[in-house]
């Protein structure tokens, strides 16, 4: 019996010193990595943190991949920052912003990130930028806002025809991925996932390879996914990343965002094209590139270039390919008359 209590009074003081260790590591990190940026209020009780660089015109609004937050865009950010005004954010229930309000289907997101910039003060006009599922949320947001914008850049965004309910066989993927990001929130919350991702980010990576072992072939294969990633990354941003994998929200927020991509598919699917809008798809040369019939479900101007050295990640892969992409659509527009709503 003085066993089993010792063992209950050990086990319960290495929970409170994760938890505490946890709470002071987050208000650090929110302290020391959030100066940069300002919260924007998007209605009932909603914030999402916006970072800001550059000036000029048009604005470069950039939108990132699912689970991905504004750091994913911070190179090329920073590069296009030096010929016009640029604006990066991290959604509802990812980075620095609070949880989402809504169901996260790129519709929903689009309104919130219209509400953003009108309360933040950026003005139209604005250029396009998002990868994967951020392609979708600025598709949307190109069809529902027109007036606004000049043009898109989509970075292999999404495609539909890869997930449920067009795919039923991918929804195992997604009710694991959902299933080990519930799992991954108490682990976070008492200071595991902390330990994990700053070993891995910023330190030898010994602990984090030994966690992947223990965890099997899976564990290792997402380690192997992570360090390919992330080792893309500028240096300065890995510590951020570090702390926003370390949050328990983060979790919280990428399995809202998973368990919503049966609605996302059915939603694009019935969403209209862009119209009367330059759109630049960028399609990595491991993929097949899309068809006509898919280039016209997308809007009535798209132009379709390959990124022959690149996978998924062409702003990863090829950067340079994004930022001229980026300069020639706001040379092309920015000559161009746009009427502002009231």
């Amino acid at each position: 019996m003085i066993i089993l209590a010792s063992i209950i009074c050990c086990a319960a003081a290495l929970m409170a010193a994760g938890f505490l260790y946890q709470w002071i590591g987050a208000h650090r990190d929110r302290v020391r990595y959030t100066r940069s940026g300002r919260w924007i209020d998007v209605g009932r009780g909603g914030r999402l943190y916006l970072l800001e660089r550059g000036s000029g015109g048009p604005t470069v609004l950039f939108e990132a991949g699912i689970a991905a937050t504004n750091l994913n865009w911070s190179h090329i950010q920073q590069i296009v920052s030096g010929f016009t005004h640029t604006a990066s954010y991290d959604r509802g229930g990812l980075g620095w912003s609070s949880p989402g309000l809504t169901v996260r289907t790129p519709g929903n997101i689009a309104i919130e990130l219209h509400a953003m910039l009108e309360n933040a003060g950026i003005k139209p006009p604005y250029v396009l930028v998002g990868h994967s599922f951020g392609g979708l949320v600025m598709r949307r947001y190109a069809a529902m806002f027109s007036e606004e914008v000049r043009g898109v850049i989509l970075v292999d965004p999404m495609r539909l025809d890869e997930w449920p309910p067009l795919n039923s066989g991918k929804q195992a993927v997604l009710d694991r991925g959902t299933r080990l990001s519930g799992y991954a929130i108490p682990i976070a919350r008492f200071g595991l996932a902390r330990l994990a991702v700053t070993s891995l980010l910023c330190r030898s990576g010994r602990l984090s390879e030994f966690l992947a072992g223990v965890a099997g072939n899976g564990g290792r294969h997402v380690l192997g996914r992570i360090k390919s990633e992330v080792g893309k990354m500028p240096k300065e941003v890995r510590p951020i990343v570090a702390a926003h994998w370390s949050r328990p929200a983060y979790y919280a927020g990428m399995a809202s965002h998973v368990e919503a991509v049966p609605d996302t598919v059915r939603e694009m699917l019935e969403a209209e094209p862009i119209s009367g809008i330059p759109v630049l798809l960028l399609t990595p040369g491991t993929s097949i590139p899309l068809c006509e019939q898919g280039l016209r479900s997308i809007g009535d101007n798209v132009q379709q270039v390959i990124a022959p050295a690149s996978a998924h990640w062409i702003h990863l892969d090829e950067p340079d390919l994004v930022i001229d992409s980026i300069r020639d659509m706001v040379r092309s527009t920015v000559a161009e008359p746009i009427a502002v709503t009231a």
